[in-house]
């Protein structure tokens, strides 16, 4: 199956992603990062646009850009504003908190797609996902004792609902995307997937340039200040990548974006092994339990999945 491959190997990618973005977001304000993020975005697929609207070089090949009017363009901005919305949490949360908090609860983003599945598609459940459901249930429950060890209230810090509030936008992004990249026969809109990866990051970037001037600007010297990092450039590139394989797995005619879903977070992998070597994150043999739950409710999901 290419598209499980192209999952996992996404997943690898969006854990350097993750950590990376650590890396940018440490003492350092977030929104002109995450600006800098979307405008490097841009910039890759920029030129996919123009090579697939003004010459014939891309023709036939994975990176052509179809063309679309504004019955297309209208899907892909209000994704542009749920995935920008996920990340402006995101990149708050990620900034407050360990990476090793963060990655379990980002982890659990497979539990509500399949919720959302269940209320918005007419999925249902067999007994092997309600099990990786439950355990995932516990598994944040426990995160949030080993959070406690680090002064981190589950209940009352504002940023653990931030990382909470981004996986569920997160996880209404991957519902949208089904429904984006299903065929009109299939009950979905049938778009490209460079078509929308390209001109999403576009719209981002443009959205993200007003709050950059509105918001940020006029009050950046009364909050953190911004500094240049070169791990904003690799934030960028290993989202681009990791993004690319996504849609393109999801394009696939067999492609289930549940399990897509699932092997995507696999990520918190990699992310939190960068959190214990390379940020000396603390608590972490409570943690290894926590992200071992998580991973086995994923496998859980998985079996499920695949007998349906």
């Amino acid at each position: 199956m290419v598209w499980l491959l192209m999952a996992f190997c996404s997943a690898a990618l969006l854990g350097c992603y993750d950590s990376f973005k650590k890396e940018a977001l440490r003492d350092n304000a977030v929104i002109p990062v995450l600006f800098f993020n979307t405008l490097f975005c841009s910039l890759i697929f920029l030129p996919f646009i123009y090579l697939s609207y003004h010459t014939g070089v891309l023709d036939h090949s994975s990176f052509l850009v179809a063309k679309g009017g504004w019955e297309c363009h209208r899907y892909i901005i209000l994704k542009s504003v749920i995935v920008l919305s996920s990340w402006i949490f995101g990149y708050f949360g990620m900034k407050h908190l360990p990476l090793t908090i963060v990655g379990p609860i980002n982890a659990t983003r497979p539990v509500m797609v399949l919720i959302g599945a269940l209320l918005f598609f007419g999925e249902r459940l067999n007994p092997w996902q309600w099990i990786g459901v439950v355990l995932a249930v516990i598994s944040f429950f426990m995160l949030s004792r080993s959070g406690k060890k680090e002064g981190i209230d589950f209940k009352h810090d504002k940023w653990i609902y931030f990382i909470v509030l981004a996986a569920m936008l997160g996880a209404l992004s991957g519902l949208y995307d089904k429904y984006l990249m299903a065929s009109p026969a299939d009950g979905g809109v049938g778009l490209d997937r460079m078509m929308v990866q390209s001109w999403y990051n576009i719209y981002q970037c443009g959205m993200m340039l007003a709050v950059l001037v509105l918001v940020w600007w006029p009050t950046r010297k009364h909050t953190t200040a911004f500094h240049w990092h070169w791990s904003i450039i690799f934030v960028s590139i290993f989202l681009s990548a990791a993004d690319f394989l996504y849609f393109y797995a999801l394009s696939l005619p067999d492609a289930m974006v549940s399990i897509v879903s699932m092997v995507r977070r696999g990520s918190v992998v990699v992310s939190f092994l960068f959190g214990a070597v390379f940020f000396h994150e603390k608590n972490l043999k409570s943690k290894i339990v926590d992200l071992a739950l998580v991973l086995l409710g994923m496998v859980f999901l998985y079996i499920g999945s695949c007998a349906k």
